[in-house]
């Protein structure tokens, strides 16, 4: 009973880590890329580890070929003075050191060797790695475009049901405004039918008499011919009595 409880808790768990991991795929980007720096530090570590044993062989077969060549001129100074039995002892010492020079020269060969395709797998595991996470940088990106104009295609989709959709605010303004503009209309149309506009016509026609009157006067009195006057869009003619100095002569 408490086992099932407990997966049950895990999965529920679970599913809320993989809720997460998918909204913020940066994040666990970013937890693989730590990851891997510090795979490639222990893997350092070993790699330095190695090339110390490395050095060490390389340095213990410089001492055995040091050790050879004084071993061999020493048997060979000996032996050509005769001294058979220091030849001999420095011979044999010879042989010894030979064969740890064979030895120590095959196991470093084999650690260069091991050396070598550690070095060459990290770094084709490195590049593999680095390839991957500058792929999933790239998709991450595409995602996060993708997601924000389905999110604006989604929205912009949204508008044009609900703006063209029957009931309407704008729709039911748009109506309003049409209403309120023809009844103006209709308001402007009555009051024009209902204005009299006789009387102004009858008092422009004497103005204009009586600005035709005031000019014939001044004319007269400089001595100014006036030509007739035309007449207005209503048919009229002003009234004018010109007395300039042709009509006192005649």
């Amino acid at each position: 009973m408490f086992q099932r409880i407990a997966n049950l808790f895990r999965g529920f768990f679970g599913l809320a880590v993989s809720g997460v991991e998918r909204r913020n795929p940066e994040a666990l980007l970013e937890v693989e890329s730590e990851n891997l720096r510090k795979q490639m530090a222990s893997y350092n570590q070993g790699l330095i580890s190695h090339a110390a044993l490395c050095e060490r062989l390389m340095a213990q077969v410089k001492k055995l070929e040091s050790e050879q060549t004084e071993l061999r001129a020493k048997a060979t100074a000996h032996l050509r003075i005769g001294n058979r039995d220091a030849a001999g002892q420095y011979a044999l010492r010879l042989q010894t050191v030979e064969r740890e020079l064979e030895e120590n020269r095959k196991q470093l060969e084999q650690a260069e060797t091991t050396y070598k395709e550690l070095v060459r797998a990290r770094d084709v595991a490195v590049a593999n790695a680095r390839a991957k996470i500058e792929a999933i940088k790239t998709n991450i990106s595409d995602l996060r475009t993708k997601r924000a104009l389905a999110e604006l295609t989604e929205t912009a989709s949204g508008m044009v049901t609900r703006i063209g959709g029957s009931g309407d605010t704008l729709d039911r303004l748009q109506a309003m405004i049409d209403e309120e503009r023809s009844k103006a209309a209709g308001r402007v149309r009555v009051a024009q039918t209902a204005l009299d506009t006789s009387g102004i016509q009858v008092k422009e026609s004497e103005q204009k008499a009586l600005a035709e009157q005031a000019l014939a006067d001044f004319a007269a009195r400089e001595g100014i011919a006036l030509a007739p006057p035309q007449e207005d869009s209503a048919g009229l003619t002003p009234v004018r009595k010109s007395m300039g100095p042709t009509a006192i002569r005649e």
